[in-house]
């Protein structure tokens, strides 16, 4: 019988708060931020309320982060997320974060489906969507070798100071 969340490579599972540290690097990990919301450092203690706060329903908080634990030894190699999760209308966004020590290695693929998985099989989603810069071409590959398709282009969406840069929407839907 498959487990939910988990495949042989990696599993899925909540923030725990010895993630703290890892959390830590990858939310302040200014090279990061221009791939997605990110625009402060997160302190400890911010991110130490987080993981207590994420431990909330989803249908409370409206997001949901995972961390993505690679089965024979453990380590954590990345987060996924679903962000701005609305029951009533099917959806929710999709982010990931795979560090770069373990990319190219099959794990956000996997991570994506076991996400799908849980999305579309147990909460009933529709739709996933993912907000993509269109120059991080790596995500924008990983994305598409995940069965999401390319939908749209935001023109000048995200500000990098003096200059907008386009995003691409990234769909997916379920069966």
């Amino acid at each position: 019988m498959t487990k939910l969340l988990e495949n042989d490579t990696i599993l899925l599972r909540a923030l725990e708060p010895d993630d703290l540290e890892l959390l830590y690097r990858w939310e302040n990990d200014t090279e990061l931020w221009k791939f997605g919301a990110g625009m402060a450092p997160f302190s400890r203690f911010a991110l130490r309320q987080y993981i207590i706060d994420a431990q909330q329903d989803i249908y409370h908080t409206k997001q949901l982060r995972l961390m993505v634990v690679r089965k024979t030894d453990g380590v954590c190699v990345g987060t996924v997320d679903l962000y701005d999760f609305d029951a009533f209308n099917g959806k929710a966004g999709v982010g990931i974060l795979i560090d770069t020590d373990h990319q190219q290695k099959g794990y956000g693929v996997s991570a994506l489906a076991l996400l799908e998985e849980y999305a579309f099989g147990f909460l009933k989603l529709h739709q996933l969507y993912a907000f993509v810069p269109e120059e991080n071409a790596g995500s924008v590959k990983l994305f598409a070798k995940a069965g999401f398709r390319r939908t749209a282009t935001l023109n000048e969406w995200l500000s990098s100071g003096k200059n907008y840069r386009d995003v691409v929407v990234m769909q997916k839907f379920g069966i």
